[in-house]
């Protein structure tokens, strides 16, 4: 049986729209092994980060076998109005927003849309004769090479397309992404642009990802936005999530803030074009805002093996595929900062949990984080998932999320 005809046979399993509003089961914490006490601590560190002023406000979540056994809504949603923070807070996801574009194109991989090691030309022939800087350290449009390797979708996945940092000086010198463009007009600038380094030679994280959105388009043939929300937000019933908040989300959307010389947080404007007026780029990589709630049921669905409420949007055996690395040992660590840690088709992934710096994790546990405060881990191995969601930029915030991490780890009475 073909991969496409699975999907369409699983397809058939997916309950009527009504099923998608179905809220998360509820368990006490000592009922699938983990402490009530050590929990309320977690609760007390987050609100000491708040306190002392290194983030305004934070929605945490915690999933264990299934059920919600933590879910607190701390401090302001924005310190000028002294709202507080409520459970259903949105916030801007930045590089989260790369696994749920990774999903996006591995359902369309289950029908046969594309194989992994298709070349990128195949779909966008712009890519065909895409140059190489010489020197990657001091890339120049004046020192160029010929490429010597072919890009594949899968290069995209992994980030090793040779793309390099949206906020890298060349890109940023070229105009190659703005909020203002089409994603077609970015696809074309990222085209023109040489890479970093031929495909295949080495991990540099980018945007790959916002490109493999413009396949998602080309293969599904429809927006990008209108296919993650058929396809991914209402089976999951991820209501609060999209590409912008509209008039009647804008005032559940949390505030950016960042420490000003005297350390105190101010409001940040990290994009020209808010995230309250719909942008002209429906960016893959960076562009979603999503609420805590929604992204415990997109973990939880992975989880489970592809699955939530009994809607089926991905085959057991593609999540396998999706969560373990990928990344060729010559390429490994894909950081000096960063060992013990490998990327997936849209995680990174934990290859060896002792040596994994920052905070604890278990071995094959996947996850990843966004540049203004957010955090998601997901972990086989304790069968745990765990959603962060704050507003600050940078993201660090005097250690927040890994403290958070580490606490519910410390919380777990049994199957450790």
């Amino acid at each position: 049986m073909k991969r496409c005809e699975i999907t369409l046979a699983l397809a058939l399993l997916v309950l009527p729209a009504a099923s998608f509003s179905q809220e998360l089961p509820r368990a006490t914490p000592e009922s699938v092994g983990l402490s009530s006490e050590a929990l309320a601590l977690v609760t007390e560190r987050l609100q000491a980060h708040i306190d002392d002023g290194d983030i305004a406000g934070v929605v945490a979540g915690v999933m264990r076998r299934g059920r919600l056994v933590y879910f607190e809504s701390l401090g302001q949603i924005d310190l000028e109005s002294a709202r507080p923070m409520p459970d259903d807070a949105i916030f801007r996801q930045y590089s989260m927003t790369r696994p749920i574009t990774s999903l996006a194109a591995m359902i369309l991989w289950e029908e046969d849309a594309f194989e992994l090691d298709d070349a990128v030309s195949m779909y966008l022939p712009q890519f065909a004769n895409q140059r190489v800087f010489t020197d990657a350290r001091n890339a120049s449009m004046d020192a160029t090479k010929s490429r010597t390797t072919e890009m594949t979708v899968e290069h995209l996945l992994l980030h090793t397309s040779g793309m390099g940092s949206r906020s890298s000086g060349i890109y940023r010198q070229e105009g190659v992404r703005l909020r203002s463009i089409t994603l077609e007009q970015m696809v074309d600038n990222a085209a023109r642009t040489p890479l970093f380094e031929d495909p295949g030679t080495q991990w540099r994280y980018g945007i790959s990802t916002t490109i493999l959105g413009r396949l998602v388009e080309i293969w599904s043939g429809q927006p990008l936005e209108d296919f993650m929300q058929e396809r991914i937000f209402e089976p999951l019933g991820m209501t609060d999530s999209g590409f912008w908040a509209d008039p009647s989300r804008a005032d559940r959307l949390a505030t950016v803030y960042r420490p000003g010389d005297d350390g105190r947080l101010r409001p940040h404007a990290i994009e020209e074009i808010p995230f309250t007026e719909r942008p002209t780029l429906i960016e893959g990589g960076v562009g979603l805002l999503t609420s805590t709630r929604d992204f415990l049921r997109f973990s939880q669905m992975f989880l489970n093996g592809g699955e939530l409420d009994g809607n089926r949007v991905l085959q057991p055996e593609t999540v396998a595929l999706m969560t373990v690395n990928r990344v060729p040992d010559a390429l490994l660590p894909i950081s000096n900062r960063s060992p013990g840690r490998g990327w997936s088709l849209g995680f990174a992934v934990v290859m060896d949990a002792e040596t994994h710096p920052g905070f604890t994790v278990s071995d094959n546990e996947f996850w990843w984080d966004g540049s203004a405060g957010t955090r998601f881990h997901i972990d086989p191995e304790l069968d745990i998932v765990t959603v962060i969601n704050a507003q600050v930029s940078p993201a660090g915030g005097n250690g927040f999320r890994e403290e958070f991490k580490t606490l519910v780890y410390a919380a777990i009475l049994e199957g450790r």
